[in-house]
């Protein structure tokens, strides 16, 4: 089995803030209808997820390796509002020529949960897996292990997805999240243990 990437944070790794205005006012603006049809064909159904609800505009080509991926169709007309927020959010990470094998929106209603698990297929054990929180609010909490974290609207972080996490939203508000997945082609990966 792949072992995960020595480069992924073992928490939570606080990127840095990040310029959301343009896409937090364009993803407010969604109507229901785009967010019901892309969450009926979302490729990503895991029941861990419950009822949280997702945009997908890139996709692995299957849950083995991140390496091949695909743009699903709403990302033309994304990624021009969604270029600039990824390339800040990874900035901090130094790669020449990072590539992106998931991005997605996430929405979790008041009173919504993600249940407590860990992001096993292996395409997921290598990547890097940050949130940009778009709408939040200071009853959303990010569980790592047992541990809660606050993540403020406009600032990117990475998560670990290998350990055991979860979500709450206690708020009276949607929780909307730019999630991606991140990795270095440049880098050598280990061989399967």
């Amino acid at each position: 089995m792949l072992q995960p990437n020595p480069r992924k944070t073992t928490s939570v790794r606080a990127l840095g803030p990040i310029d959301i205005a343009a896409l937090r006012e364009a993803v407010l603006a969604i109507p229901e209808s785009t967010w019901d049809a892309e969450n009926a064909d979302k490729p990503n159904r895991f029941e861990a997820l419950d009822k949280t609800r997702h945009i997908v505009f890139r996709f692995v080509d299957n849950f083995q390796d991140w390496r091949a991926s695909h743009d699903r169709p709403l990302w033309a007309g994304w990624r021009d509002l969604l270029q600039p927020v990824l390339a800040k959010a990874t900035a901090p990470y130094g790669y020449a020529r990072g590539e992106f094998p998931r991005v997605m929106l996430a929405r979790m209603a008041p009173g919504g949960i993600i249940k407590p698990h860990r992001d096993a297929n292996p395409a997921a054990r290598w990547p890097h897996k940050i949130h940009v929180p778009l709408q939040t609010n200071e009853q959303v909490t990010f569980f790592v292990d047992g541990i809660g974290y606050r993540m403020p609207e406009g600032e990117a972080f990475e998560v670990n997805n290998m350990g055991v996490h979860a979500v709450r939203n206690d708020g009276d508000g949607d929780r909307i999240h730019l999630i991606f997945e991140y990795f270095d082609p440049d880098q050598a990966v280990p061989a399967a243990a």
